[in-house]
């Protein structure tokens, strides 16, 4: 036991080292305890000083009890007027006489550092060159031995600084001291904020006794106008107590204000009365007296309260006063003598809202004894102020209550309207997604069969692609059809004939094909069906050939029996297909060529289809080309006169040769210009080169006296298109007589209603007119004498067949008399045997066209112009 014990004691050696830890450990609780009561002292201030001279001396004190700090300042900084106020400075060398300071004169110095960054500094006389330097402050003064300055904030704003200093250079701060400085700053500014307030509170005071004391005139009331000043404050608590409770009404509002006023100023009898909407009579609602009952609503007259209203200044009205008023007029007698009889004293005070005078407030007593003075008559007139704003207050109170009663019907009225409009609404939701619902089946449905449209077809077709490409034995086909007669019905019967007959078609089809398969309508006349998963390439064609025999079948359209027909291509969907617009090309493809083929029948699509496609496309790219570039080639054919053998004019022909094609033939000619929408652009080729042939050739000997050009009838459909040939011609500088226009019969059969009126214009510009090709067409003879052409061109397969065909001369002979009396001449085309020349020299025909009346074949313009 005794060996443990010696065990845990220290030696005396060990004992001596702990001393100082000790020591150390000693000084920093005193220290603590130092600063602990520092700011129990500080805090002791706030409560106990109540003026701020004596606080900052006190708190140079409770700092002075832990640091040197015989040189000791406060300085704030008040930014609106831009000075810095020396509140506390003592200082054993600089001297301030001056307490407040521009701001700009120091904020170039140690002070002005602190107050700009609200940073503390710390700085010892040996460091102030550096500081300087690298703060560009400028120290002024006597510069002491240790700076110690710290900020005073009140939150993130720095509101001023506290700064302890030393001369004596045995003294130094340390980081300690600039703690505990930090710290104690902390709470003086809370402490200087409840000192400063307490300090104005008693100015305030003050002040407001000051005022009583003058009023009076008596200081020895000072203390009893105190407690008047708060029993008014009081009272005007109580007064906006009043107003600002919701409850009660205002009768009880008015009663609570009358007891308010009688502990203030002697007020047994007490009335408010305020003016009616009309201002044009007064109302009490408020009315308590001794003597009378109650005060009725009447017309403004010469009473005293009146008198209030009309000057607008609170009034105090004795005997003596009454009899003054009564005098001049402003009130009536009869109220001057009852206040005489009652000697009593009347106070009263208008009510005024926002600078508009409402009411009067009213107070008075009976017998000589009870008068009222200037100072009941100031209190009345102060009190009626918060009076009158504490009424319209209650009566505000009184409205919003009224209006939330009002508000809450309403709501309720408007909850029911509310559950109305959501059952509407409801039922419009319910109408708008079935409207959404149509418009989905609308954008993918075609208005008038509501067969599928196009873009629903072309969805459906691009998932059978996907299909396709990944299961390959699966078969689907697309069959494009195309009726034929649609136009004639549309332009016949009208286009509700036309509706009515795209219905019945969609009808029919529908019913040859199965229940998965897709019909849609693309626009106008054309339709397409999507076979899905059939068994064998059979099952294709027997659906063509139902929809071609279903279309066949007669249509009742107005009453009128009338006939269509189906030519319908066929594409089968096959994995090297990558679009629905690619599958839709090749059944419009097949369906072209099973329209060329005859109609009324069916094709399969095959590559040669779309390569035959291809070629035409690149030989209508070429022809455009060729046309822009002008590389058609000229050649020209001679009219004769067949007794005299001279050239009556020379018609132009256009030929093309392409490099890869060869030579075009004439008919395959047309047809691509035609394709190509370029027949009109064709026609002013050649006019234009039959022109500058006019105009190049005339020193030629033996030229073409008139070259004639093939014009195709749509230039004579528009008055504008006349008009851009004529002015051709006339820019050239060619005479309109030394040019022919031929016209196809069959191109006028087809629009002879609109061209007569530009066909006279041509006639009266001196162009030589020629129908060509006269028999070919269904032309009836009255084109003859409708029509001012001064030629007749016989087609050329009546003059192949002479001599032997006696019929077919004695038709040219049926024309040439017809001539005789319509004024035109009658040409024989197509002349190619000296049999079929005898022919027509036999029955005295006077002019002919063809081979065997040309030494050769037709010339080449460039040949005839070398």
């Amino acid at each position: 036991m005794s060996s443990d014990s010696t065990q845990y004691e220290l030696s005396e050696e060990e004992l001596r080292e702990l001393i100082p830890q000790l020591q150390q450990l000693t000084d920093k609780y005193k220290r603590a305890e130092r600063v602990q009561k520092a700011l129990f002292d500080i805090s002791e201030l706030a409560s106990s000083v109540s003026n701020l001279s004596r606080l900052y001396s006190a708190i140079h004190e409770i700092i002075g009890d832990f640091m040197i700090a015989d040189n000791f300042f406060v300085a704030f900084y008040e930014r609106d007027v831009n000075l810095v106020n020396f509140a506390y400075f003592v200082d054993e060398f600089d001297e301030q006489a001056i307490n407040q300071v521009p701001a700009e004169q120091l904020m170039d110095g140690i002070t002005g550092y602190i107050l700009r960054t609200g940073h503390h500094v710390f700085l010892p006389k040996e460091k102030t060159a550096t500081f300087e330097q690298e703060t560009g402050v400028r120290v002024v003064g006597s510069i002491p031995h240790h700076f110690l300055g710290v900020p005073l904030k009140r939150g993130s704003q720095v509101i001023g600084a506290m700064v302890v200093q030393t001369y004596d250079e045995d003294v130094d701060y340390s980081n300690e001291d600039l703690e505990v400085l930090l710290f104690v700053s902390q709470h003086i500014v809370t402490t200087v904020d409840r000192v400063k307030s307490r300090e104005l509170t008693e100015r305030t005071i003050r002040d407001r006794t000051r005022q009583l004391r003058k009023i009076n005139d008596d200081l020895q009331e000072e203390i009893l106008e105190r407690q008047k000043v708060e029993s008014l404050q009081q009272a005007l608590f109580e007064i906006s107590e009043l107003a600002a409770n919701l409850e009660g009404d205002m009768s009880a509002f008015y009663s609570s204000l009358h007891e308010i006023l009688a502990r203030l100023i002697s007020a047994p009898n007490c009335f408010i009365a305020t003016l009616d909407d009309s201002r044009e009579y007064l109302e009490f609602p408020y009315f308590s007296d001794a003597v009378h009952a109650n005060e009725e609503r009447r017309p403004l007259g010469l009473g005293l309260t009146e008198f209030v209203l009309r000057t607008g200044q609170a009034e105090l009205i004795n005997p003596s006063r009454v009899l003054e008023l009564a005098e001049a007029g402003e009130i009536d007698v009869t109220v001057a003598q009852g206040m005489l009889n009652s000697a009593n004293s009347w106070l009263g005070s208008p009510l005024v809202v926002d600078g508009e005078i409402s009411g009067v407030i009213g107070v008075q007593t009976y017998g000589k004894l009870a008068k009222y003075t200037a100072r009941d008559l100031e209190l009345l007139r102060f009190v009626s102020h918060h009076i009158a704003v504490a009424m319209e207050r209650k009566r505000s109170t009184e409205a919003i209550q009224q209006y939330n009663l009002q508000l809450e019907e309403r709501v309720q009225e408007r909850t029911q309207e509310l559950d109305k409009a959501n059952q509407v609404l409801k039922q419009q939701i319910e109408e708008r997604k079935e409207i959404e619902l149509k418009l989905i089946h609308d954008a993918h449905h075609d208005t008038l069969t509501d067969l599928p449209n196009r873009a629903m077809f072309t969805n459906r077709l691009e998932l059978a692609i996907a299909s396709k490409q990944r299961y390959p034995e699966n078969l689907f086909a697309v069959l494009f059809i195309d009726l034929d007669r649609f136009k004639v019905i549309n332009d016949t019967l009208g286009h509700h004939a036309g509706d009515e007959f795209l219905i019945e078609v969609a009808r029919r089809i529908s019913l040859c094909i199965r229940g998965h398969d897709l019909i849609a309508r693309l626009g106008g006349d054309e339709f397409v069906v999507l076979l899905d998963h059939f068994e064998d390439v059979a099952d294709v064609e027997d659906v063509a050939s139902r929809i071609i025999d279903a279309v066949s079948d007669p249509f009742l359209l107005e009453e009128k029996e009338m006939y269509s027909g189906a030519s319908i291509g066929i594409a089968h969907l096959e994995t090297y297909y990558r679009s629905a617009d690619e599958v839709l090309r090749d059944a419009d493809a097949a369906m072209y060529q099973a329209k060329t083929l005859g109609r009324g029948r069916f094709v399969m699509f095959d590559k040669s289809m779309r390569e035959r496609l291809l070629e035409e496309l690149e030989l209508e790219n070429e022809f455009r080309r060729a046309l822009r570039e002008e590389e058609f080639e000229c050649y020209m054919q001679p009219v004769l006169n067949l007794k005299t053998e001279q050239a009556l004019y020379h018609e132009m022909y256009v030929r093309w040769e392409h490099p890869d094609f060869g030579k075009v033939g004439r008919k395959q000619f047309r047809q691509v210009a035609e394709q190509s929408g370029l027949t009109l652009d064709l026609d002013l080729f050649q006019l234009t080169r039959a022109c500058h042939l006019l105009s190049t050739w005339r020193t030629v000997p033996e030229r073409p006296s008139k070259i004639a050009v093939n014009i195709s009838i749509n230039h004579l459909l528009q008055s504008s298109l006349v008009n851009k040939m004529l002015t051709i011609i006339d820019d050239s500088g060619v005479s309109p007589d030394e040019l022919v226009f031929e016209f196809d019969e069959n191109d006028l059969n087809r629009r002879s209603q609109y061209i007569l009126p530009a066909i006279k214009k041509l006639k009266r510009a001196g162009i030589t007119l020629v129908l060509d090709n006269f028999g070919s067409g269904l032309a009836s003879l009255s084109y003859l004498f409708a029509y001012p052409f001064d030629f007749i061109k016989v087609d050329h397969r009546f003059v192949k067949s002479l001599p032997r065909s006696q019929r077919n001369l004695k038709l040219i002979q049926s024309v040439m008399l017809i001539s005789e009396h319509l004024k035109f001449k009658v040409i024989a085309e197509g002349v190619d045997a000296k049999a079929q020349l005898a022919a027509l020299t036999e029955i005295d025909c006077t002019y002919g066209q063809g081979k065997v009346l040309s030494e050769s074949r037709p010339l080449s313009v460039k040949k005839l112009a070398g």
